[in-house]
């Protein structure tokens, strides 16, 4: 159910288009290229926003430095930080119509989903991290009886972060939420596509009582103001979620021109496993279809490969194209929308384009395929089910990011889990079926990092991390161990007998 006071008129609405550092717009001394930001539900231009040169990148990283020195963030109270970031999701919270109109103007995202999902996601990250703060920090190691082993934990300093534009607010508490509550600093790139949202984020950090500075946020396109912010030398570590090109770029980057840790949360290719003992077809069909079309299918976790038993294949793939049927496309200022655009002209293009390959290399098109009619100028792509592919398909080898669903068939289990497999990524899978030995197989022979039975996607469990195998990503975010990332440990031995000997000299 959906209500029309979240409408809006994208004309009307009111936002900060430049930089924000320091606690404060920030326009740059000299001028700085501009880049046209778009509206993918129409593809109207919508405002203008500077693409930060290398200067305010160091200034945006030195004003940080300065922050983390004058407020002692990192070493205060993990509780005092805790607190102000459980003010700071409150204000969240509090601000959620708004933020969720900042992140439908400009994102796939329709503005009941950021309203419903996305801004109380964005809340709930933060306040885990905030209630973790004090949980974890040091270690007492096993050492010989005359001397004690500390691991002492320290945060890194400032960590740049770069943040997609799939899920702009989702990713930004993501990267911030353990950063902040273990006492770094954090300057964050937006996608150039969607930054408005998280300028907003950074207002209400201000208004929290994070100190100034302590959360900065410089907009630009990855190759200008992200590559400096990668190589720049008081940067000590990196955070990325996006593509897996860009990931490798970044790795190449941070190789030449100096070593540090970096989490990357990059592409997917994620199969759902379904077995012929699947325990309720129609719900794996729902799952099936939220798997690939939830935004637009632009998530790096959608479940864009179908492997499916032959027995049930056919009443399988009659519900799932039953679902698709009453999808219809809309602006995502429009509270009754529940199918994203795509992002871009571009992504569009190259969504049907990789189609058109795979349909030339011998696909067949079971459902969709093309554009919604009568949509103007928005990026609509119908939602597409592609059979009779083979592994080698372009469909089924590359990341397309967008509503495209393949569908093989398998016969014995160990066909089907080695389908699942993928030669390049291993973000995600989904598995399908009432038999637990079979599940618990399929989820040791199939290389993701995570995976999900009789369900497709993530919860509201943040415990639970999330990061891939092979080229889908380095590290973890969300859960215990994206605390950790955010901090280097130190270790310290102390000698008692030295102590005791100094002490009889004097």
């Amino acid at each position: 159910m959906t209500s029309t006071f979240l409408d809006f008129d994208p004309v009307t609405l009111t936002f900060n288009s430049a930089h924000y550092i320091g606690g404060q717009a920030y326009s740059a001394p000299t001028a700085e290229d501009e880049i046209a930001v778009v509206r993918p539900s129409d593809g109207q231009f919508l405002a203008s926003i500077p693409d930060a040169s290398k200067e305010t990148v160091d200034f945006a990283v030195s004003n940080s430095i300065e922050a983390l020195r004058i407020s002692g963030w990192g070493t205060r109270s993990p509780r005092e930080r805790g607190r102000i970031l459980l003010r700071w999701a409150s204000l969240i919270d509090r601000d959620v119509e708004n933020l969720a109109k900042l992140e439908a103007v400009s994102s796939t995202r329709p503005v009941y989903a950021a309203f419903s999902d996305d801004v109380p996601f964005t809340a709930e990250a933060i306040r885990f991290f905030a209630e973790m703060a004090d949980k974890l920090g040091g270690d007492v190691a096993a050492t010989r009886t005359n001397s004690l082993g500390l691991i002492a934990t320290e945060p890194y300093g400032v960590i740049g972060a770069i943040t997609p534009w799939n899920f702009p607010l989702s990713m930004a508490s993501w990267k911030c939420g353990p950063a902040l509550a273990a006492g770094n600093a954090v300057v964050l790139k937006p996608s150039e596509m969607t930054p408005f949202s998280t300028v907003r984020l950074a207002e209400l950090a201000i208004e929290a009582g994070i100190p100034p500075g302590i959360f900065n946020v410089i907009h630009g396109r990855g190759q200008t103001a992200g590559a400096s912010l990668v190589r720049h030398p008081d940067v000590s570590k990196v955070s990325f979620t996006g593509s897996t090109r860009t990931g490798a770029a970044i790795m190449r980057d941070i190789a030449e021109h100096g070593v540090k840790p970096v989490t990357l949360e990059l592409g997917g290719k994620s199969p759902q496993l379904v077995f012929e003992h699947v325990p309720n077809l129609a719900h794996a069909a729902k799952c099936i279809v939220r798997g690939f079309t939830s935004n637009g299918g632009q998530a790096c976790v959608a479940g864009t490969r179908l492997i499916v038993h032959e027995r049930i294949a056919g009443p399988l793939i009659q519900a799932v194209t039953a679902l698709l049927e009453p999808i219809k496309a809309g602006v995502t200022w429009d509270s009754r929308t529940t199918y994203s655009p795509i992002i871009s002209q571009a992504q569009a293009s190259r969504i049907d384009f990789l189609v058109s390959k795979s349909r030339d290399e011998g696909a067949e098109v079971l459902h969709g395929g093309g554009f919604f009619e009568g949509t103007g100028k928005g990026f609509y792509h119908r939602p597409t089910l592609l059979g009779n592919v083979t592994e080698t398909n372009t469909a089924v080898v590359e990341e397309i990011f967008g509503p495209v669903l393949t569908v093989q068939t398998f016969e014995e289990e160990e066909e089907g889990i080695a389908l699942a497999g993928h030669p390049i990524y291993g973000l995600a899978a989904g598995i399908h079926t009432s038999d637990i030995g079979q599940a618990l197989r399929a989820t040791r022979g199939i290389a993701a990092g995570t995976i999900w039975v009789n369900r497709y996607g993530r919860s509201g469990d943040m415990i639970i991390p999330t990061g891939g195998f092979k080229r889908s990503g380095v590290g973890k975010d969300l859960g215990r161990q994206a605390m950790e990332a955010c901090m280097r440990q130190k270790s310290i031995l102390i000698d008692f007998d030295a102590i005791e000997e100094d002490a009889n000299d004097v």
